[in-house]
């Protein structure tokens, strides 16, 4: 085995074509040789002020022989060895997919040790203005907000990750600018609209019970396909969320709920454990929503996605996502009084600060009878109507 050399130990030299070079020991190779950084210059001053540099930068680094690989060879290795047994299978897919359509083709044959953080923001820069693999017809090839952080926050864990293994001196994603979350308003279904959906699918036997619960509870997409019969509590009426149904490719898989608050026990309108009751005794399925080709597996959330899309489109509702029908429980709840902590642990949510920053989407509508609720109580507290502030003012004198 060679000798070992210690970290920092350096030497300058004039080459043949007349530039200085100096070199500095950053890390050995796996039989003890080390490996080196060159830095160049026109003169040794030049290069003898770039050689102290590089010196504070590895100061106390000692890089492996791994340091030498690529960008794309490092995230592969991450996701196979490192991360294979602590993500979700959906999650999985989701990095392989950011690697594979918006790392790799820019920056996936570069050095580990020559990425710099000039590197990663044009990266993002680039992604941003033009990173959408598909053309949308409106957003052209914008990739948005949201998509730039995913791609952020997820390099910017590997990093971390090749940093502790010796593979580079710091996180070259320290230092980017990402865009700011930049939200959209939450779409919901006004009292008109939600009526009219809730009469919209009587016409839908198969999934009249599924959207109606939905409506009444909330629940994420996953977690209303993912109920058993064991989960429901009919003489509390109450319902345990104790899993969730998340689609992979090839099919489903059944996980834990999203977050540690995820686990939950929500108490059930009447109405909904009288419709579960009578739902039971013509179920044969361990699940509440048993797929409608196998009642021994789930439903799909694919497929009530699906289903839930052509249902507002036959009947004329605006075109919100699944996840609209939450926002809808979530700001009708708060419209008429439920307290953001008792929403939160319905929802599921860590922070009732959180539920009401994303739920109270409050329609002008839902505003004006908040306000005639209140209004109404104050006076009947006082015994009488309130006064303008401007009346008392004269009052006053």
């Amino acid at each position: 085995m060679a000798k070992r050399r210690p970290q920092g130990d350096g030497m300058v030299r004039k080459r043949s074509d007349g530039r200085w070079e100096a070199r500095i020991v950053i890390g050995h190779k796996n039989d003890g040789t080390p490996m080196h950084k060159s830095v160049f210059g026109k003169t040794q001053k030049e290069t003898l002020d770039k050689l102290h540099r590089a010196i504070e930068t590895y100061r106390d680094v000692d890089l492996c022989e791994d340091s030498r690989m690529t960008l794309g060879e490092w995230l592969d290795k991450w996701l196979d060895e490192y991360m294979i047994f602590t993500l979700r299978e959906s999650t999985m897919q989701s990095y392989r997919m950011i690697v594979s359509h918006y790392i790799k083709p820019y920056l996936g044959g570069k050095p580990l040790t020559s990425l710099t953080t000039a590197d990663i923001q044009k990266l993002y820069n680039k992604l941003k203005k033009e990173g959408r693999v598909r053309e949308d017809p409106i957003k052209g090839k914008t990739l948005a907000d949201s998509m730039v952080r995913g791609i952020h926050m997820m390099l910017h864990e590997a990093l971390d990750a090749a940093v502790k293994e010796r593979l580079i001196v710091r996180n070259p994603t320290n230092g980017t600018t990402v865009p700011k979350p930049n939200y959209p308003d939450k779409q919901v279904l006004d009292d008109g609209q939600l009526e009219k959906f809730l009469g919209m699918i009587e016409a839908y036997p198969d999934w009249r019970d599924f959207f109606y619960t939905e409506c009444m509870t909330g629940l994420r997409k996953g977690e209303i396909c993912g109920l058993r019969w064991e989960d429901l509590n009919e003489a509390e009426g109450k319902l345990s969320v104790a899993r969730q149904v998340i689609p992979v490719r090839g099919g489903i898989t059944v996980s834990d709920p999203k977050t540690d608050t995820g686990i939950r026990t929500i108490v059930l309108p009447e109405s909904v454990v009288r419709m579960l009751k009578e739902r039971k005794k013509a179920i044969g399925s361990e699940w509440i929503f048993p797929s409608l080709r196998d009642a021994e597996k789930p439903i799909n959330p694919n497929t009530a996605y699906g289903t839930f899309k052509r249902i507002i489109k036959k009947a004329g509702l605006p075109d919100i996502p699944f996840h609209g029908l939450r926002h809808t429980y979530a700001t009708h709840s708060i419209a008429v009084g439920v307290d953001e902590k008792t929403l939160a642990k319905e929802l599921g949510h860590t922070k009732p600060g959180f539920t009401l920053d994303c739920y109270a989407h409050v329609t002008e509508e839902m505003q004006k009878r908040a306000s005639e609720v209140t209004g109404n109580a104050l006076e009947k507290i006082l015994g009488k109507e309130l006064k303008p502030w401007a009346d008392e003012r004269t009052d006053k004198g």
